[in-house]
């Protein structure tokens, strides 16, 4: 089954970590809409394949997250290219599981940093573009991680749920600009990023989920 196209004709919409997985999903749903999409990641081989599959409606350009400077330059690179931002999808995220007491500071700061951190940057550089434009849309992706205590989740876990209650502030700071703010809570999803846990597609492969299976992107 495939899923329904939501009507984004004339939008353009800005998604990061947009080379593969998730992320990629999103692009092409933009674009299926009849939006133009700007795919930015760090993934530069991979990205620029992505947004070459979806024509002259998609942009690539290479984009850390935790970086100020790069992020004022994908939004400067949007307006460039296609005049405008109506949406803001912050998908780039990495996770790693470790138990808490093992966990190294310097890696729980990274993944704070690319998960939470480069949400909030992004947020905050958007903003301004959007009031311009007499509203938008910010789409958080956060996590099923974002709801509830997981093990091994002690970065991502924490950032999730730290993206949940950013997204929640946001709302109501901005709605008087209408600009809409969400966050997204995706369960276990079969991407790039938690392959190499060991997680398999199809019927009964996750039992630890209601229906025995992990989302696809």
């Amino acid at each position: 089954m495939s899923a329904a196209v939501v009507d984004l004709s004339n939008k353009v919409v800005l998604v990061t970590g947009g080379a593969r997985g998730l992320g990629a999903a999103v692009a092409r749903a933009v674009v299926d809409g009849g939006g133009r999409v700007v795919v930015t990641d760090v993934l530069e081989e991979e990205g620029a394949a992505t947004a070459g599959e979806f024509g002259g409606a998609a942009r690539f350009v290479r984009h850390d997250v935790t970086a100020e400077s790069d992020w004022q330059a994908a939004l400067d690179f949007t307006g460039a290219e296609f005049g405008r931002i109506d949406g803001l999808v912050n998908n780039a995220g990495t996770s790693a599981g470790q138990l808490l007491e093992h966990e190294t500071v310097e890696h729980f700061r990274q993944v704070v940093e690319i998960n939470l951190v480069g949400v909030f940057i992004g947020m905050k550089t958007v903003i301004p573009a959007m009031r311009a434009g007499g509203g938008g849309s910010v789409v958080n992706i956060s996590s099923a991680a974002g709801l509830t205590g997981l093990a091994l989740t002690a970065g991502y876990g924490a950032s999730k749920w730290g993206v949940r209650g950013l997204s929640k502030i946001g709302a109501v700071e901005l709605a008087e600009a209408r600009i809409r703010v969400n966050s997204v809570h995706p369960g276990m999803t079969y991407t790039p990023m938690t392959a190499p846990v060991g997680i398999r597609t199809g019927e009964g492969n996750y039992p630890g989920a209601p229906m025995g299976r992990v989302g696809v992107p």
